[in-house]
């Protein structure tokens, strides 16, 4: 038996994912990815696709970071009791 199969039934009937289904999500990861997303066709590795996953939330989250910034500055340079000012803060909420 091999070693995966005796760790599995040892998990006391806890439900595990298979390969194929690893493999069906890092095939919906990769649809997800703009760098991955027209290599559709090539067969990218799992591990390549998981750090180009990581890359891609990483940028948006410096993209959203810089937003913010760019919303904070504008709000700051508005009337505060301005509709506009109004609209900015609940886009910064």
């Amino acid at each position: 038996m091999s070693s995966r199969r005796s760790r599995s039934r040892q998990s006391g009937g806890v439900s595990r994912i298979t390969e194929d289904q690893i493999g069906d999500l890092v095939s919906k990861l990769q649809q997800l990815i703009p760098e991955l997303r027209s290599r559709s066709s090539d067969k990218v590795s799992a591990s390549k696709v998981l750090q180009e996953t990581c890359n891609y939330i990483k940028n948006l989250h410096r993209e959203v970071d810089d937003l913010s910034d760019r919303l904070s500055e504008l709000l700051a340079s508005t009337d505060t009791n301005s509709a506009q000012a109004a609209i900015i803060r609940s886009l910064l909420m």
